[in-house]
């Protein structure tokens, strides 16, 4: 996990970086992709690249870690979210959707590394 913190509030954003489909964390990961697992950042602090240095952190880890994609899934009412994974280069994978739970439907987006 990475945390960013910036100010007297201590943590104002976190991200799970998800090495390989080996890890306890790793939702629908096939062979050579990383994921990216609850990203988050307080509404107090969104809008100043935060949630960007978060991701691009785990796009670094993925690189370094020689991974061909990296895959994560979202809700689809977090649209700031997938406007932040969009301008980063992830495209959405709607044959990777899938819901955890009935009520809860996530959306896939990769990035090709």
């Amino acid at each position: 996990m990475f945390v960013a913190v910036e100010d007297e509030r201590g943590i104002l954003g976190c991200v799970t970086f998800v090495p390989d489909a080996s890890s306890p964390w790793a939702e629908l990961l096939e062979e050579e992709e990383a994921g990216v697992r609850m990203l988050a950042v307080l509404p107090c602090a969104q809008g100043r690249g935060i949630g960007s240095r978060l991701l691009d952190t785990c796009i670094d880890r993925a690189r370094a870690g020689q991974k061909r994609a990296l895959m994560l899934h979202t809700t689809p009412w977090m649209q700031s979210a997938h406007r932040l994974y969009e301008r980063a280069g992830f495209e959405r994978l709607p044959e990777r959707d899938w819901r955890p739970l009935p009520e809860v439907p996530l959306l896939a987006y990769r990035l090709p590394l």
